[in-house]
């Protein structure tokens, strides 16, 4: 087997690495991380499954093992700073940050191909995903994937995101890998966004809640739970009202019932409007001031490399006027004579220090929702990063709570 990658070349069964068609010599634990990386298929790998792949379990430093992944990086034309090709995921890892291909040595070269039900392989990041495309009820088209096995999780469609490239994000990727553990992870981008087609119908509460349940039949998914995420909460839990017999749990993580323009009186409306000039006036550009404050609202406490790749899913995701136009909308939900209709259990995840929508909101959430637990998380970021201790918390409490 080949893996393709940036201008490189691995070639597992000929134990060779080419760079630029040019030969790189690497010593043979380099050589056996970087394919342990490849084959992961842009998953994140643990330090210890690279322990156990690389060194078959034998006790290792971080001296070491930071040495190899210097070399390979050094091998691929990667360095630290740039992690390029080789991500680190730190607290927890390391992945390929590149798009893959694979050719078989006999076989030729994996390629996209796309059928009857405009299923679309993704560019072999891993051989078992698929876009597929489901039709909400106006006719707006809806990029979806599943993977995993076990109880279905509906990930709720929220601003920026893209169903590839959020598996190899640095920051969305490790959310998709703990989400999905032992269970069937269904996602899809937010209509007009992403992978999903960008013509499409209005953009409003009541359209983002058919999306959902389109994809749900889609899927074939009779019940399931949701995973939430800020202005995708309001959604769901509108779903959960108009569908009871269906969604049996709701994870809401930094969520709200009433957006920016309506909360407190429209006190945190100046804060809506600003964000869109920002939008307007930067957005995708990574080395504009106005992307830089925008983003560092959503994860005060990101990395420079962090906050550059949410800038760069902003590029990937929609352009800014559709941006602009998807923010007034959520900007002004209001569900909260929803909140005491909501039919199953919900955890309410809420960084205390959440800048963009305040704890205040995840207050109301509680004193309103029948079936209802909070966990309070010390952080900053409304977006949490995978690095920070509140991340670990979140994610223990809903493989628990999911699993009640």
């Amino acid at each position: 087997m080949r893996y393709h990658f940036q201008d490189c070349c691995l070639d597992a069964d000929r134990h060779r690495l080419t760079r630029n068609g040019q030969n790189i010599h690497v010593e043979p634990q380099v050589f056996d991380l970087l394919l342990c990386l490849l084959r992961a298929s842009g998953e994140v790998v643990t330090r210890e499954n690279l322990i156990d792949a690389v060194w078959r379990g034998r006790i290792v430093s971080e001296a070491t093992i930071s040495a190899r992944i210097s070399a390979a990086r050094a091998a691929v034309g990667d360095t630290g700073k740039a992690q390029s090709v080789i991500r680190t995921v730190p607290r927890v890892g390391f992945q390929m940050a590149s798009s893959v291909h694979t050719e078989d040595n006999n076989q030729g070269a994996t390629a996209l191909r796309a059928g009857g039900d405009r299923s679309v392989s993704s560019p072999v990041q891993q051989p078992s995903f698929k876009v597929r495309y489901a039709t909400s009820r106006d006719g707006s088209t809806l990029a979806w994937a599943s993977e995993g096995d076990g109880p279905p999780l509906i990930r709720a469609g929220h601003w920026l995101t893209h169903l590839d490239l959020d598996r190899s994000s640095q920051i969305w990727g490790p959310w998709l890998h703990r989400l999905g553990a032992r269970r069937r992870l269904v996602r899809y981008d937010l209509r007009g966004t992403g992978m999903s087609d960008p013509d499409c119908g209005p953009f409003n509460l009541d359209a983002f809640a058919e999306d959902m349940l389109a994809v749900a039949d889609a899927a074939g998914l009779e019940t399931f739970s949701i995973f939430a995420a800020s202005n995708s909460v309001a959604v769901s839990l509108a779903v959960a009202v108009r569908h009871p017999d269906r969604v049996t749990r709701i994870v809401s993580c930094g969520g709200y019932a009433q957006g920016a323009s309506v909360r407190d009186g429209g006190k945190d409306a100046a804060m809506a409007e600003a964000m869109e000039q920002m939008i307007r006036n930067g957005w995708g550009q990574a080395d504009s001031g106005f992307m830089h404050a925008l983003t560092s609202m959503f994860a005060p406490g990101a990395s420079d490399v962090e906050l550059h790749e949410l800038i760069q899913m902003q590029q990937n995701s929609t352009d800014a006027e559709r941006a602009v136009h998807i923010r007034e909308v959520i900007a002004k939900y209001d569900v909260t004579d929803l909140l005491e209709r909501v039919p199953c259990p919900v955890l309410i995840v809420h960084s205390l220090r959440d800048s963009l929508h305040p704890f205040s909101q995840a207050r109301l959430l509680a004193r309103h929702l029948p079936d209802s637990e909070m966990l309070p998380l010390d952080s900053p970021n409304h977006i949490l990063l995978p690095g920070e201790p509140a991340f670990a918390r979140m994610m223990d409490a809903v493989d628990a709570f999911l699993s009640a």
